[in-house]
């Protein structure tokens, strides 16, 4: 840590990254909805910059399995150590927030949990078949971590049929190791493969402003466009604290247009590129 704090050089927000506070009665409504289910969402742990324009719009990506995260990536500020045990009333707690507001698009993710023996996956496969009995027309995105390789854990989500599967690789090759250093940038990719390979929407995303070259953002791209990811998200990183990986770079509006049309050049078929963009922005308008 003591390394970060030595190269850590902060640099002023552009114009282009000012968000408004969430504040409204929409985004208080949401809070109170979600205390009150005892739910976790990833727009709060993360300190997502879309959160007031999302919450505003009355939609959420829930967090399960708790939020404290087996992972300590250099660039997240989601909590680690060690996880609680499975609340077995989560999913109803779940069933009920996407009820009162009333959703026709879930956003399910989760932290990363290496100390369940299949990563969690049977979990995300429970909630993806509740809500499919409980609200039929509801279409189910879920963000899911690369359960350590386990092809088995990955087939118990991708047989309970959401609409979307969602594995963010987050950043450049190089800078794998260094920023995810308990992930595996081939693990991440291959998952992505099997998932492409199926008749469900494979979806990526990843951050840009770590010190990564444009030689490597395009080298990602083509990587995910090899293993028939059909939907990608890219944006900005922006430090959540000063002990988190510094912000070596912010890239201009127009930088993020031309890399949304390399992708498309590539044969995405859905993209999001810009500095406020993470992996659930505007995820219904994508399906």
């Amino acid at each position: 840590m003591n390394q970060l704090k030595e190269k850590s050089q902060i640099l002023r927000k552009p114009s282009w990254l000012k968000v408004r506070p969430p504040y409204s009665n929409e985004c208080r409504s949401i809070k109170s909805t979600l205390d009150g289910l005892q739910l976790h969402t990833v727009c709060q742990e993360a300190a997502c910059p879309n959160m007031a324009e999302c919450f505003a719009c009355g939609t959420a990506t829930f967090l399960i399995m708790g939020n404290i995260c087996t992972h300590d990536c250099l660039y997240c500020n989601v909590e680690h150590g060690q996880p609680a045990a499975i609340d077995e009333n989560e999913i109803n707690h779940l069933v009920d927030a996407v009820r009162k507001m009333k959703l026709e698009y879930v956003v399910i993710t989760s932290v990363t949990r290496d100390d369940l023996p299949d990563g969690g996956a049977q979990v995300f496969a429970d909630c993806i078949n509740r809500l499919r009995k409980e609200f039929p027309a509801c279409k189910v995105e879920v963000l899911i971590p690369d359960f350590q390789g386990n092809q088995a854990a990955l087939e118990k989500v991708i047989s309970a049929s959401p609409d979307v599967i969602n594995h963010n690789m987050e950043v450049v090759k190089p800078m794998f190791a260094k920023l995810r250093p308990q992930g595996n940038y081939d693990v991440s990719l291959e998952l992505l493969k099997k998932t492409g390979s199926s008749s469900i929407i494979s979806k990526s995303g990843f951050m840009i402003g770590f010190g990564e070259s444009r030689e490597d953002i395009i080298r990602l791209i083509d990587d995910l466009a090899e293993v028939t990811c059909a939907h990608l998200t890219i944006g900005q990183y922006q430090q959540p604290t000063l002990k988190h990986w510094p912000v070596a770079k912010y890239y201009h509006p127009d930088e993020f247009a031309g890399f949304k049309e390399i992708a498309y050049q590539k044969g995405f078929q859905y993209v999001e590129s810009g500095p406020l963009v993470r992996s659930s922005y505007h995820a219904a308008k994508a399906v």
